[in-house]
């Protein structure tokens, strides 16, 4: 049990891992993807048998970051898939690790932006190697927040089944 459940974190930041990739190169979240790291909580939580509650209250928190993000999406402060990719992370943290999860994602966010604005005037089609991937994170696109996400959500996620693992 305890095996196939790190599995499943680590397929949970890969997953992460992948959207972030994607956030950067076309500013876009596709849902299937953001859709899998829902699920995956889901199939974790039949693995390690969390109780029916304890599943109804991180619905209930990934619910309420849902709501939250799409008023901030109405307000065309977020994009619609960072707010749905926050709700899917929040269900694996829950409400009681979710503040320390945004302070991570606000960060990681913080460094994207800073990178995002030393970047505003490279064009990433006009540069080669290490600069046309520093040109990806250019502002002039939008920022790519779904990386400060799945960096600061992925860390968060991860972090509860490493940390015993660095103990033994």
């Amino acid at each position: 049990m305890r095996e196939l459940s790190f599995v499943m974190h680590v397929a949970t930041a890969a997953v992460l891992v992948w959207l972030a990739v994607m956030d950067v190169r076309s500013r876009r979240l596709p849902n299937v993807w953001v859709l899998a790291v829902g699920l995956l909580f889901f199939a974790n939580a039949l693995v390690v048998r969390l109780p029916f509650a304890d599943v109804a209250f991180h619905v209930g928190t990934a619910a309420f970051v849902l709501l939250v993000g799409a008023g901030l999406f109405a307000l065309r402060m977020v994009g619609g898939g960072d707010a749905k990719l926050a709700a899917a992370i929040s269900l694996w943290t829950g409400a009681a690790t979710l503040p320390a999860t945004l302070m991570l994602v606000s960060l990681v966010g913080l460094v994207v932006a800073l990178l995002g604005l030393a970047t505003r005037r490279l064009d990433p089609v006009s540069c080669f190697g290490p600069m046309r991937a520093l040109a990806m994170f250019s502002c002039q696109r939008g920022v790519p927040y779904g990386v400060a996400l799945a960096a600061g959500g992925g860390a968060a996620i991860l972090l509860p089944v490493l940390v015993p693992l660095l103990k033994h």
